[in-house]
């Protein structure tokens, strides 16, 4: 019986129509927006993706997370045009409309807090980092802020502080957000294990920064662009234990983690611990601009009026689809459709690390997962170039993936958890046939 294909390649890749926009993209746009994947959109459905000259690729690249629904859902889309056709635009806090507040109370009733629940909505994740560690301070009227190394929290200021990736995100732009400390971040393939980096916090709070000065510290449940490193269980919980002791709010952002990624709807759900502020973004309503801080109400209503905000903060059509969101979770159970992505991924990643000796590492949480690169086993010297080849090689067959790692030397998986198993399988396919034209 013939297997049905979705990847259809018709012209070399980039075509001709991509290459063409990309020659007019370096006369008008600024160089350092610089293109990772050379193909120019056309239109998206599910986990495939067609480009400008008719090439269907299987999307793992998944608008970096925010693609956790898939491309187009037609659920999502049928709420934004209907919202669309009504009113675009207010600002809630000049003329309120009902799909905030309905979008507040979905969100607080599923988000992981035993007490009364607030939340607030804002357009990027660095936003919501931003108006986090505003919140924090408020409450604590604390001015330090812990981070950990590896982290990535955005490109504003407060949260470009936070963001611990020297190139390209850093290097000559400072100076930045003061009273900002970093420690280690636990990396057991790099030899740092939840007590040594509950260690160094203590060590921190004695040699770098009083804890009585500290008004949040800030976690990624598992590392995104610094590698897709999961937080160990005990580790999270060493983190609430010293926060409830010191008096210390502990913000986990779940930016890239959060909307069932993970095979929980939310990754701090592994780990049984209850932050005290969540940030989260990018798949809340499909691709389209919204973020959202959670967090306990006492918190969130600690600050004064006008203190958070902003013109477009919580558009009505991205409220739209982001309930639309929530319904499609539930209705498809992609939650657990995750947990199933991630045991077939898992299983042949770990297949390929047998095969190949480069491979590192295999890691991550439910569907994040990746592939650590490496010159030598023994040493763990990081091997980006290997990343960046098998990155090239796979989009040449029809797979759009990504780096990760503080050296960009991992690949990992952002695919739509709609993702049929015909297609994951024939995007295993080619991601397995890059590794072999890379290091066979």
């Amino acid at each position: 019986m013939a297997v049905t294909r979705s990847i259809e390649l018709k012209t070399e890749v980039p075509g001709p129509r991509s290459r063409e926009l990309a020659a007019r993209k370096e006369r008008v746009i600024a160089d350092p927006l610089g293109l990772y994947l050379p193909v120019f959109a056309a239109e998206g459905h599910g986990a495939m993706l067609t480009d400008v000259d008719g090439n269907t690729f299987v999307d793992f690249t998944g608008g970096i997370g925010s693609l956790n629904i898939g491309h187009a859902h037609p659920r999502v889309v049928a709420a934004a045009q209907e919202q669309a056709a009504r009113f675009f635009h207010t600002d809630f806090t000049i003329v309120p409309y009902e799909g905030y507040v309905e979008y507040g109370e979905r969100l607080t009733a599923i988000a992981p807090f035993a007490g009364p629940t607030k939340a607030a909505f804002f357009n990027a994740g660095t936003e919501a980092v931003e108006n986090a560690v505003k919140l924090a301070r408020g409450y604590t009227k604390r001015p330090a802020v812990i981070a950990f190394e590896g982290a990535f929290h955005g490109r504003t200021l407060m949260s470009l502080s936070l963001t611990s990736k020297t190139h390209p995100y850093k290097a000559g732009l400072g100076p930045f957000a003061p009273e900002v400390y970093r420690v280690p971040f636990p990396y057991e393939y790099r030899g740092v294990t939840s007590a040594d980096a509950l260690a160094a916090l203590e060590r921190a709070l004695n040699t770098l920064v009083a804890a009585e000065t500290v008004a949040a510290i800030v976690v990624e449940p598992e590392l995104g662009e610094g590698g897709f490193v999961p937080a160990p269980n005990e580790f999270l919980q060493g983190l609430r234990t010293i926060c409830d002791r010191e008096g210390i709010l502990l913000i986990v952002d779940e930016v890239q983690t959060g909307f069932g990624r993970t095979g929980r709807m939310f990754a701090i759900e592994h780990s049984g611990v209850e932050p005290d502020l969540m940030t989260l973004a990018k798949s809340i309503a499909a691709g389209l601009p919204l973020s959202a801080v959670v967090g306990k109400a006492e918190i969130m209503d600690c600050l004064w009026d006008g203190a958070i905000g902003g013109t477009y903060v919580g558009n009505p059509v991205a409220l739209a689809a982001a309930v639309a969101v929530l319904d499609v979770f539930e209705d498809e159970g992609l939650v657990e459709r995750a947990q199933q992505i991630g045991e077939t991924i898992r299983a042949r990643m770990l297949a390929w690390q047998d095969r190949f000796a480069a491979i590192g590492d295999v890691r991550g949480l439910g569907a994040m997962l990746a592939i650590e690169y490496v010159e030598d086993r023994v040493t763990k010297e990081p091997a980006s170039a290997i990343a960046t080849r098998v990155a090239e090689e796979a989009l040449a067959r029809g797979l759009l993936l990504l780096k990760a790692g503080v050296h960009s030397n991992c690949n990992r998986v952002l695919c739509p958890l709609v993702i049929t198993d015909a297609e994951l399988d024939e995007a295993l396919g080619v991601w397995e046939e890059s590794l072999e034209a890379v290091l066979a």
